[in-house]
This record gives structure tokens, sequence and C-alpha cells, in this order.
């Protein structure tokens, strides 16, 4: 099981518990970066991932900066 670095909760990641499926998170959409603390992935949970997905579909973009 791994630990959700923004909100603590348990979930099941499959590259983490080494089994030969693609993770859960391979059918989302790639919104972010996986945060990397110490050399290690620090992946989020399934609702915390969802949550910020939907957070980006309805908060306007922000233009980019040169």
């Amino acid at each position: 099981m791994s630990l959700c670095s923004l909100c603590g909760a348990e979930f099941g990641c499959a590259m983490a518990d080494g089994l030969p499926e693609p993770c859960w998170c391979i059918a989302m959409p790639p919104v972010v970066a996986v945060p990397v603390a110490g050399g290690e992935a620090r992946c989020w949970c399934p609702a915390c991932l969802k949550r910020h997905i939907e957070s980006q579909k309805s908060s306007p973009e922000t233009p980019a900066r040169d």
C-alpha cells in the first residue's frame, strides 16, 4: 500500500506494489508530474488526483509567461 502525499490516505499503486499490470493512474489524464521526494515517487490517491483533474477543468487556463 502507498500513502497519498496530499491527504495521507492509503491506496494501491501497481508500480509501488510490484504488480505486473499498469497502475490505475495510467487511465487518468496526465495533468501533473509525479512529485519526487528523496528519490521516491510521492503519488496521490485516486480521490486527490480526480479532485485535482476536476479543478483543472473548471479553472481558466493561465497564460504562459516568457
